[in-house]
């Protein structure tokens, strides 16, 4: 009976080391893979030209490339799973991460990067301000540098990796930002901005844009605040009404129908290809279509 007694005593030891084991393995194993997770599509770009070629990274997205704005996103079960094995998540800032704060206290040891930490140039009134702070080329490469630099002191070992790579992206970028040069042209001419994304891209432009926030919900517009938007159209003599590609035409061809304006449509990164290099793609075209705006 005793010797029952030790034998079975040996196979619990012996099973309770396999399952330590294993444990400090699985341990060491996300120590040595640094996992980046970051909050939507422009930053999931921006991070993947400044971990390019790193040691033991991996970059992963929380919400799918096809999402759009993550402005009212609400996490669910398989976004909260990427958090359980992150070590950084990156957010764009600005309030557009609404659920920032309750991420800190369920995930206290998953270190939090703000990108628009040292964002100067922001589109504020006296409601909100604008988060959608990406297609603003200076903007975006505020953030870039701001990330680079913060995973620089989180993670030494591939410190010159992140350097090295926000370097030469932001070169590409403000080669880039000196192509726009060639709109200078439609500075100060009037317009309509029917997505708050693209106003940053417009103020750059100096475009002299009539915003009006849909908050990506056609009925957000009452029939009342259409109509002063037609009148205004008139009075003003304005031609051209933006919009994003994923928006609801309905409200720009209103527009369109009955004041003449014609309808220009931009893309406003916020979905695409996980290419590292289409930002600048987007932004490219985005320059193209402009070239043939006639206000």
């Amino acid at each position: 009976m005793k010797k029952k007694f030790y034998i079975i005593l040996i196979i619990v030891v012996l099973i309770i080391g396999i399952i330590i084991a294993n444990f400090n393995k699985k341990i060491e194993k996300k120590d040595n893979d640094f996992k980046i997770l970051t909050s939507f599509y422009p930053i999931y770009i921006m991070t993947l030209n400044i971990t390019e070629g790193a040691k033991n990274i991996k970059v992963d997205n929380m919400a799918e490339s096809n999402t759009g704005c993550i402005h009212d996103y609400t996490l669910n079960t398989a976004d909260l799973k990427k958090f359980e094995n992150s070590n950084i998540f990156i957010e764009n800032g600005k309030d557009l991460e609404q659920f920032t704060e309750n991420i800190k206290e369920l995930y206290p040891n998953v270190e939090i990067i703000d990108s628009a930490e040292n964002i100067e140039k922001l589109i504020e009134s006296e409601e909100e301000k604008n988060p959608h702070i990406w297609l603003s080329i200076d903007n975006y490469i505020s953030q870039v540098n701001t990330i680079a630099e913060k995973l620089s002191k989180i993670d030494l070992e591939n410190k010159d990796i992140y350097i090295e790579n926000s370097n030469n992206y932001i070169n590409k970028l403000r080669n880039l930002n000196d192509k726009f040069e060639i709109l200078r042209d439609i500075n100060n001419k009037k317009a309509v901005c029917l997505n708050e994304a693209l106003e940053y891209l417009l103020e750059d432009l100096k475009i002299n844009a009539f915003s009006i926030s849909t908050d990506h919900e056609q009925s957000a517009l009452s029939a009342e605040t259409i109509k002063k938007i037609i009148d205004k159209m008139k009075e003003e003599n304005i031609k051209v009404i933006f919009i994003d590609k994923e928006d609801n035409k309905n409200i720009a061809t209103t527009l369109s129908n009955e004041t003449g304006a014609k309808v220009v449509t931009l893309n406003s990164a916020m979905n695409g290809e996980n290419n590292k290099d289409e930002y600048l793609n987007i932004m490219t075209e985005n320059l193209e279509v402009l070239k043939n705006v006639e206000f």
